[in-house]
């Protein structure tokens, strides 16, 4: 299919797909998408409660983080890249990470004690919120800084770390709203080409991926970011993008994905939401996959 052809022929580095369900419970079923259809990065969303049963600061849970491990260790063995995603909306309980909820300590805890546990495996990419809002964006710059320092502080020395902004990481605006703020936050040795921007976009008419019809490719956003990455020397990643089994999807999404091809010196890849347990209507990546 054409989402296919695309994946292979493409120039950006990774084409992939969320596994969703670690978020609610686990499940995996990587191998098809790796060896059948040639994806090479798997999206692994896990819920922060879950990590630590319930309690702050507290001890990755054993049993939990077993089954979230096998998922990891599932991608890992098909060769592919794996993002380990908490999907928390930079919130314990409602409250904002540094900002009224949990302290940035909290935060860097639970990804401390992850990166301890992948710190030998080069293939594992750290993302370390999903979809951040309404939120002070400077503050925010802080807590990343603090979870990038004790990610490596963890001995996970060589791995890519995904930062997003705020408005659910959303590709529109990221230029202005958060990325001149997060062009503060360095990796310990003062460096930033392993620190990629994490940012997400849907196609249909208001952007929440909720509409089974796309009426746009996005492409004036992702533009305008392109323009903020080359002139900061930086890179971003779309770990979310999707849209409905729909003739104006299979339109949109392939006029997407082709000018992140034409635009791969600061898009680094795609990866598609979703697939896995948590599977909502024609999002899910298979399906879509089916109908480009």
């Amino acid at each position: 299919s054409g989402l296919f052809v695309a994946t292979t022929t493409a120039k950006v580095q990774f084409a992939g797909v969320n596994i969703a369900g670690c978020d609610f419970g686990c499940n995996n079923n990587m191998q098809h998408f790796a060896y059948d259809d040639g994806l090479n990065v798997f999206r692994l969303p896990v819920g922060w409660q879950y990590l630590v049963a319930g309690q702050l600061s507290a001890p990755l849970d054993p049993a939990f983080f077993a089954d979230y491990d096998s998922v990891v260790q599932a991608c890992l063995a098909t060769g592919a890249y794996c993002i380990l995603d908490i999907h928390n909306y930079a919130r314990w309980d409602g409250g904002v990470i540094g900002q009224g909820g949990p302290s940035n300590d909290d935060f860097v805890s639970v990804w401390y004690q992850l990166a301890q546990a992948y710190a030998g495996q080069s293939n594992v990419i750290f993302g370390l919120m999903n979809e951040p809002h309404d939120l002070d964006i400077s503050i925010w710059a802080d807590t990343l800084q603090a979870v990038v320092t004790g990610i490596r502080d963890a001995g996970a020395t060589s791995q890519m770390i995904l930062l997003p902004g705020v408005n659910y990481a959303a590709v529109g605006g990221f230029d202005s709203t958060s990325g001149p703020t997060l062009l503060r936050v360095q990796d310990s040795d003062g460096t930033t080409n392993k620190l990629i921007f994490d940012v997400h976009q849907y196609l249909d008419e208001d952007t929440s991926g909720g509409h089974p019809e796309c009426v746009t490719d996005q492409r004036d956003n992702l533009g305008y970011l392109a323009n903020f990455l080359r002139e900061t020397g930086r890179q971003a990643f779309l770990t979310e993008t999707g849209g409905g089994n729909t003739d104006s999807c299979v339109y949109y999404m392939c006029s997407q994905l082709n000018y992140l091809n034409d635009n791969a010196d600061v898009y680094l890849g795609w990866v598609g939401w979703a697939a896995g347990e948590f599977c909502p209507w024609a999002l899910c990546a298979g399906h879509m996959m089916e109908g480009i």
